[in-house]
């Protein structure tokens, strides 16, 4: 969600890490469609989505029931803006390894 005055903001009521992992698998899921119109960097993607993507359900399967904090969630949603608004195949492929790294960090896990 979107204030156009202040910028990113998270929701209102609490949000699980879980809700907050799923969201960024759907951001990985975008850059990685993006970044497959590369055609020779095909595997390079696919095997960045595929890592990502368990790494990302790992933690939700460890740690998804936790609530976020605000701030926790304020950067989530910050980082999912800003990866929606890569348009360049090239950028997307550089930013399918990011994206998870910055989630990771901001709820607290290492990258």
């Amino acid at each position: 969600m979107t204030d156009r005055a202040t910028g990113p903001v998270a929701e209102d009521r609490p949000r699980r890490v879980a809700q907050l992992l799923e969201a960024a698998t759907g951001g990985l899921d975008h850059l990685a469609a993006l970044g497959e119109q590369v055609g020779d960097e095909l595997q390079y993607v696919n095997d960045l989505a595929t890592v990502y993507r368990g790494r990302l359900a790992l933690v939700a399967a460890e740690r998804g029931s936790e609530v976020a904090s605000p701030a926790v969630s304020r950067a989530v949603d910050v980082a999912l803006e800003e990866a929606a608004l890569v348009e360049d195949p090239h950028r997307a492929i550089d930013w399918l390894s990011t994206l998870p790294q910055v989630v990771l960090l901001a709820i607290g896990e290492s990258a």
